[in-house]
């Protein structure tokens, strides 16, 4: 039985009040999830670096939840842009956050690297393009400040 990202199971994320609501959209939480792992179209192990940049409303990330999230990947076939369309989408579904940025870089595979970014600032994405910080970075293709 193959599964796909449709067999993922939400309800694992879990959150925590913010503790600091007063300031909602006021600070950032960065994580950084380095062993991503999937099966690609191929039923071949692909490997990702996962980069979060989460502005709290209501809610922080439970960071043990989002470990469990993400390990259920590991079993699924799932292209990249599958991937990280599916993550983001839950994330900010479940967080609802003021704002959400997710990097993902994809190991190499046959020569050639990846690399997808959403931003929930992005009007395409709903957003009101309040924030303009990801402009600045458009040269720099592959860098992720951490």
């Amino acid at each position: 039985m193959t599964l796909t990202y449709a067999d993922i199971d939400t309800t694992i994320l879990k959150s925590l009040p913010n503790p600091s609501s007063e300031f909602c959209g006021a600070y950032e939480m960065k994580i950084k999830i380095p062993e991503c792992t999937f099966l690609g179209v191929k039923n071949q192990p692909d490997f990702a670096t996962l980069y979060m940049t989460f502005y709290p409303q209501n809610f922080v990330i439970e960071l043990k939840s989002l470990k469990e999230y993400i390990f259920q990947f590991r079993n699924i076939v799932i292209s990249y842009e599958r991937f990280s369309n599916e993550v983001y989408e839950d994330i900010m579904l479940f967080y609802q956050p003021v704002r959400y940025r997710q990097v993902a870089i994809f190991n190499p595979r046959g020569g050639i690297s990846s690399k997808i970014v959403i931003d929930s600032d992005w009007a395409v994405r709903g957003g009101k393009e309040l924030f303009s910080d990801w402009k600045a970075n458009v040269k720099d293709e592959w860098s992720v400040e951490m």
